[in-house]
């Protein structure tokens, strides 16, 4: 059911009739809470940046976000993650990501981005909860909140909203008639919108694209450039919001593929990557974080990193120094 709907709301056709009025309940629903929960929103003593999007499904927020914590650095900041760490069942909250952590207990994303930035992260369904735990040892002077846009009851500095360009905001209509989690009017309040690759439109967007790196054979580390496997056959993995761009991209390597989509943050044993032979298995690096315990010499991830011209990136920058100046200007008040 869950795949069909997907397809209908990125289908050129109008929204589902029957489905109509529960999405105007849900839009109802959704701007009380966001209401309510901006009027109690709770302020933390660093700068928030909060990455998310407004439609379900992947929209490219971990590789931008992983790009941001890298140019926060250079650009003379210590900055932490926070995240709800969906997918993920710690024991207690909040919970520090370590690098070589679970992502049972973490979730996939948060553990990627501890992996690949090695910076603080911090998990917790209580983004307050988690954004305090991460100033505890004074280490950190700036917050991004990864997949945050929804979570209101935490005050916020700055807004990037992630746009998927081929599918765009598909049929425009909110939950379940489309895959809107909120209006798209609500594009008009972000600070910066992001698209990821070609195709929709908006004024002032900035443009991101996504590049594959070397391929990292789980077992042993060994990097293979992509090319080294033009025209081989191999089993390709997705459990993320689109495997279709996933593989999309290996095709267009040179690769010939088998298809092995799985729900996003689906949680990979060993006997979902028995394919009966012993062709390479390519699989995206979120999957892979959750494979390590069960790799062989089969298992290779395919990192891929978040691009944005200078002119963008300057964007990003100058938005980034408002916020500086703005603390500032409360430091010294």
């Amino acid at each position: 059911m869950k795949a069909w709907l997907e397809r209908r709301w990125y289908a050129p056709l109008p929204p589902p009739l029957p489905l109509r009025p529960l999405a105007a309940l849900y839009g109802a629903l959704a701007a009380a809470r966001a209401r309510r929960l901006r009027a109690a929103a709770v302020r933390v003593a660093v700068p928030v940046i909060v990455v998310g999007n407004i439609s379900v499904g992947g929209t490219g927020k971990t590789p931008f976000t992983i790009w941001l914590v890298e140019r926060l650095r250079e650009w003379g900041w210590r900055p932490g993650v926070v995240s709800r760490g969906y997918g993920g069942h710690a024991p207690h909250y909040p919970q520090r990501v370590a690098p070589d952590g679970d992502p049972r207990l973490s979730g996939d994303e948060p553990l990627l981005i501890a992996q690949r930035c090695g910076c603080p992260v911090v998990v917790d369904p209580d983004r307050v909860a988690a954004a305090r735990a991460l100033l505890a040892d004074g280490t950190v002077d700036i917050i991004v909140s990864d997949d945050g846009l929804q979570h209101y009851r935490l005050g916020r500095d700055l807004e990037i909203c992630l746009v998927d360009g081929r599918r765009g905001l598909g049929n425009g209509a909110l939950l379940p008639a489309g895959p809107l989690r909120e209006p798209a009017a609500r594009l008009a309040g972000i600070d910066l919108l992001v698209v990821n690759g070609d195709g929709w439109q908006a004024a002032g967007a900035l443009r991101m694209q996504l590049r594959a790196g070397a391929l990292r054979r789980l077992v042993d580390g060994e990097r293979r450039a992509l090319a080294d496997f033009r025209g081989a056959a191999v089993h390709a993995v997705a459990g993320i919001g689109d495997p279709s761009r996933f593989f999309a991209s290996l095709v267009a390597a040179g690769l010939r593929l088998r298809e092995h989509p799985f729900a996003d943050h689906h949680a990979f044993t060993a006997t979902d990557l028995a394919f009966g032979d012993d062709r390479p298995v390519i699989m995206t690096e979120k999957d892979a974080v959750k494979c390590r315990a069960f790799a062989d010499a089969r298992l290779w991830a395919a990192p891929v990193d978040a691009q944005l011209d200078e002119v963008a990136t300057a964007r990003v920058r100058q938005c980034i120094e408002r916020l500086r100046a703005a603390q500032a200007r409360r430091n010294d008040g």
